[in-house]
């Protein structure tokens, strides 16, 4: 099984940006869960991370027929990007949302999720280790 962990923008700022918010685990922390994860549940997963939105269309799009399931944060772009939503509907493999953060306790603005409307399951307040729940997730739902 291949997934695809798709990060959006300032998450290669973790443990910078707002450690209160976010916690102290660096992006390099949170790449070598994921790479952790995948050795030990025998999956491939590549991981990608971008602050623009095309990129991250790009990469969706590029997952086609290549890739099993797809694992999402698209922090800010939860929020705004109907074209993530759409690149997820137009590729149509199963996907989760993850934040870091409990967005549901956070500014009003945060309470809309775009690409959330596609994605069969949101996980969301569990910090890095919603990742490896996404992961096993797909994995128990589509190996």
């Amino acid at each position: 099984m291949k997934i695809m962990v798709i990060n959006g923008p300032n998450i290669n700022m973790l443990g910078i940006r707002e450690p209160d918010i976010y916690g102290k685990s660096t992006f390099a922390d949170l790449l070598s869960l994921i790479e952790k994860t995948a050795i030990a549940e025998g999956l491939e997963i590549e991981q990608f991370q971008s602050n623009h939105e095309g990129a991250i269309v790009d990469k969706i799009q590029e997952c086609y027929g290549k890739v099993n399931g797809i694992v999402i944060n698209p922090a800010a772009y939860t929020h705004t990007s109907v074209a993530i939503l759409d690149a997820l509907k137009s590729v149509g493999i199963p996907a989760v949302e993850v934040h870091i953060s409990q967005v549901s306790d956070r500014e009003a603005f945060r309470q809309i999720s775009y690409p959330g409307m596609y994605c069969e399951k949101t996980i969301q307040g569990k910090g890095l280790d919603g990742y490896k729940e996404a992961i096993l997730y797909l994995k128990e739902k589509y190996a």
